[in-house]
């Protein structure tokens, strides 16, 4: 959420930041609506100062025998009691409204990122990794014989619909391998803490990650209103929510492997062969609260911690940084880290690390309090450690053999049995 001081500050900045998103100027709306509520608090704290002095001049008219000014002052307390109810009610009223568009407006880019419409306009940062010279056409994750085995769409439709899948043998074990293996690194190596978090949440959870209002469609919601969660950030991110925390606390850095849940609205006839796109996956999410003066190192690192799982893994990948159309609603600054796909002969998103600054502490109400200073708002950031079925997707494409198995990459064998093959049949093999 945006802070409206700033808006009063300075709305031409403001008005800025929404241009480069496309988005007509909203400051001067904001602002009349800010004036509306600002008026209507000082209206009842001076109806409630009027009362307050009636109050105690009604008892000296009383001690006085003064009647006629008695009951004119005791009239006078009980109009200013109802006059204060009301401007209470109506400065409410205004905050409520000032609350809406302050939640329903994304946040500002940053300066550094490239103004742009959509994906197209994104910039590479960098490329790590060749793609590999296949002696044979590559085939797509689904296509691949050690694979189909594994990955049972037809039982899944049978199940729960479309975009759904049943793992089995070799591919069940490679993806609970991929899922291992990334959160040993974020906990051993990048220096997460482990966290295992509930999947259904409050609406409260919802709106301080900034999925509601904006991207209910997009999300699951049961029948007694619990919602599922899209990504473990929002559980990772709303577990600070309400605090106060110490600055020498920071930064904290969590990281969560979770079932994820997504409607997929709007990307109707989008990947819907194989796995890339499903309503329900797992992803080894990696969440950070930092200070501001933290956030954009934190960044840098926390992208790096993503792109370590790649080159563990030996996929080649590119990194690239969002343009002004193509950044998430609530993001300062993001990075979308793409895997090479050689059976689409394309990069793919894998990951996506990004900084909110005070975004979504706005919303969540959390904040730190700097050695012998006043509270401020935390800085969060969040990102994909990996997706785990869409780097199942890399590892079995990019690892492909003519006579259709797959070669397990060696940082994963150890969780394989020490196996490093995928046969043809499905089965594993030395």
């Amino acid at each position: 959420m945006h802070d409206i001081r700033a808006i009063r500050e300075n709305p031409e900045a403001f008005d800025a930041g929404l241009a480069r998103r496309g988005l007509a100027a909203q400051s001067s709306d904001i602002l009349k609506i800010d004036d509306a509520r600002r008026a209507a608090i000082h209206a009842a704290e001076t109806a409630l100062a009027e009362r307050n002095a009636a109050s105690k001049q009604v008892g000296a008219a009383k001690a006085k025998g003064d009647e006629a000014e008695f009951e004119r002052l005791r009239a006078l307390v009980g109009a200013k009691k109802t006059e204060i109810a009301e401007l209470e009610d109506q400065a409410k009223a205004e905050t409520h409204r000032l609350n809406d568009v302050l939640m329903s407006l994304p946040n500002l880019p940053a300066s550094d990122i490239p103004d742009g419409e959509d994906e197209d306009d994104n910039v590479e940062v960098r490329r790590i990794g060749s793609p590999r010279n296949f002696s044979f056409a590559p085939k797509e994750h689904y296509e691949v014989t050690a694979a189909a085995h594994g990955l049972d769409f037809e039982t899944a439709a049978k199940l729960s619909g479309s975009r759904f899948v049943v793992l089995r043998g070799a591919m069940n074990r490679l993806h609970r391998a991929l899922g291992q293996f990334m959160l040993n690194t974020h906990v051993d190596e990048n220096g997460f803490t482990e966290t295992w978090t509930p999947v259904l949440v409050r609406d409260e959870a919802m709106y301080g990650s900034g999925q509601l209002p904006k991207f209910a469609e997009d999300s699951y919601r049961t029948e007694n209103g619990w919602w599922l969660i899209p990504t473990a950030e929002v559980t990772l991110v709303n577990s600070v929510a309400g605090e106060i925390l110490d600055e020498g606390a920071l930064p904290i850095r969590l990281t969560a492997h979770s079932q994820c849940f997504r409607s997929e609205a709007g990307s109707a006839g989008r990947d819907t062969a194989g796995m890339l796109r499903q309503h329900q996956f797992e992803k080894v999410e990696m969440v950070a609260i930092t200070t501001p003066d933290q956030s954009a190192a934190e960044l840098e690192r926390m992208t790096k911690c993503a792109e370590g799982i790649l080159d563990a893994l030996k996929i080649p990948y590119r990194t690239v940084v969002l343009c002004t159309g193509d950044v998430g609603f609530g993001m300062r600054k993001t990075y979308d880290i793409e895997a090479w796909l050689p059976g689409q002969n394309s990069y793919r998103e894998i990951s996506s690390c990004s900084v909110a600054d005070d975004f979504q502490a706005r919303r969540m109400n959390t904040r730190y309090r700097p050695e012998g200073g006043k509270p401020e708002f935390v800085h969060t950031l969040n990102g994909s450690g990996l997706a785990v079925g869409r780097t199942l997707i890399a590892v079995i494409e990019n690892n492909q053999q003519e006579d259709g198995s797959i070669t397990i990459p060696e940082v994963l064998r150890p969780y394989m049995g020490g196996k490093s093959t995928v046969l043809p049949d499905g089965s594993l093999g030395d």
